[in-house]
C-alpha cells in the first residue's frame, strides 16, 4: 500500500513538473541581490532595430531622443539575476508621469517593473524613484546626449569615462547590435555609488567598425516579420 502511495505521489509531482516546470523552484527573495546594473539604451538603434511597429511614444517622428533607460536590474556578481520575484503588476500613474521623460514607454516601464523591479523589495513607487535617483547620477556626454555625429563604439565607454569621475572601465559595458551600439551599462552598489560589474555584465562589440550613429541601419523586413 505504501509502495502504491510511494508511485502515486512520485507521478503527481511528475505531473506538476511537466505542467509548469518551475513550479518547485525557490521564487527569488526581493531585495535578495548584490548590486544594480543601469541599462541605457541608444533610442535610435532601438527604434531601427525594433521587429514590428514601434512604440510610437519613444520611436515617432517627432521623438528625438539619445539615451534613455532601458532599466535598472537587480544583479548578482556571479553573473545571475533574480527576475519576476512577485505578482505585483500595479504601476501609479504618478510613476508613469514622472518617469516618462526619461524611459519613454509605458509598455517597458511595466515590463521593467514587473521582470525586475520586483526583485528590488522596493514597491513600484520607490523602485522607480530609485531608477530616476541612477540616471540622475549618470552624466551623459555632451556629445553623446542626443542624436548628432556618428562615433565609434571604443570612444563611447571613454567619453562615459571622462564625463563621470568614479567610473572605472570595470564598471560599465557598451553592447552593440551588429555593428550599432545599442545600450550601455553601469554597475552601481545598492547605494547607486560606482563600482565594478560582477560576471557577465561585459562589452559586447564584436566588430572593431562598431559605431554609435544617429541613424542606424534598420533591420531587413522579412515578408512576415516578428511581432515584438
Amino acid at each position: 500500500m505504501r509502495k502504491h502511495a510511494a508511485l502515486f505521489l512520485s507521478a503527481l509531482v511528475a505531473s506538476l513538473f511537466a505542467a509548469n516546470p518551475s513550479w518547485a523552484q525557490k521564487r527569488a527573495e526581493p531585495g535578495s541581490f548584490d548590486y544594480y546594473v543601469l541599462a541605457l539604451s541608444w533610442s535610435p538603434t532601438h527604434c531601427a532595430r525594433t521587429k514590428g511597429t514601434p512604440d510610437p511614444d519613444q520611436c515617432g517622428i517627432d521623438r528625438k531622443f539619445g539615451f534613455v533607460v532601458h532599466g535598472l536590474w537587480p544583479q548578482n556578481k556571479d553573473g545571475g539575476y533574480p527576475a519576476t520575484c512577485t505578482r505585483d503588476r500595479s504601476l501609479p500613474k504618478a510613476v508613469v508621469d514622472q518617469t516618462m521623460p526619461i524611459m519613454p514607454s509605458v509598455g517597458l516601464m511595466m515590463h521593467q517593473w514587473t521582470k525586475h523591479g520586483t526583485c528590488s523589495g522596493l514597491n513600484a513607487t520607490d523602485y522607480f524613484a530609485k531608477l530616476r535617483a541612477a540616471h540622475a547620477k549618470i552624466v551623459i556626454p555632451e556629445t553623446l546626449k542626443a542624436p548628432g555625429a556618428t562615433v565609434p563604439a571604443m570612444q563611447v565607454e571613454r567619453l562615459f569615462l571622462e564625463a563621470n569621475p568614479g567610473l572605472t572601465p570595470e564598471g560599465v559595458a557598451v553592447v552593440c547590435s551588429k555593428r550599432d551600439v545599442s545600450e550601455l551599462r553601469v554597475c552601481l552598489n545598492k547605494d547607486l555609488g560606482f563600482m565594478p560589474c560582477g560576471s557577465k555584465v561585459v562589452d559586447r562589440c564584436r566588430d572593431p567598425s562598431a559605431v554609435l550613429s544617429a541613424t542606424p541601419a534598420p533591420l531587413a523586413q522579412s515578408p512576415a516579420p516578428a511581432t515584438k
